[in-house]
């Protein structure tokens, strides 16, 4: 079951972290909509990020107790890293970076006891969708994505 778990947590992970690389037809930012947008109107929204958050907190709570402990987050951080070095040159766009950080501990603990419930890991949907939203609009398109971004 574990193995299983790893498996699909291994899969969530790589798909959101398909921001600017070749994905979505090498247009820029159109990896990130094609994961995130999951009502296909190309705009990803404070609704769309608390979904997809949802789905990447059950891949890696191993127990399905609702909480990420040390234990669970550790591996998710690793999981993000490796991603993150698969990708090599194509990755590392400054929306991409923001969106790792919007991931961490630090980030999702947000009463600071070193673990991470669904809850707050929700909670913080907003902020996330704040990080990669270049333009300020309150949702991410296409445009919030590109060279000079």
């Amino acid at each position: 079951m574990k193995t299983l778990i790893t498996a699909t947590a291994l899969v969530t992970l790589l798909a959101t972290s398909a921001f600017a690389s070749g994905n979505g037809g090498g247009n820029p930012g159109a990896g990130f909509l094609d994961e995130w947008d999951n009502d296909g109107d190309g705009q990803v929204t404070v609704e769309n990020v608390a979904s997809r958050r949802s789905d990447v907190f059950a891949s890696f709570d191993a127990d399905d107790n609702g909480i990420l402990d040390a234990e669970e987050y550790a591996f998710f951080d690793e999981a993000r890293a490796s991603s993150h070095d698969d990708e090599g040159e194509q990755g590392g766009h400054g929306g991409e970076r923001k969106a790792s950080v919007g991931m961490t501990l630090p980030f999702n603990d947000v009463n600071g006891d070193g673990s991470v419930t669904l809850s707050e890991f929700i909670s913080q949907s907003a902020a996330w969708l704040a990080l990669v939203d270049r333009n300020g609009d309150g949702v991410v398109t296409v445009e919030d994505f590109g060279p000079n971004r």
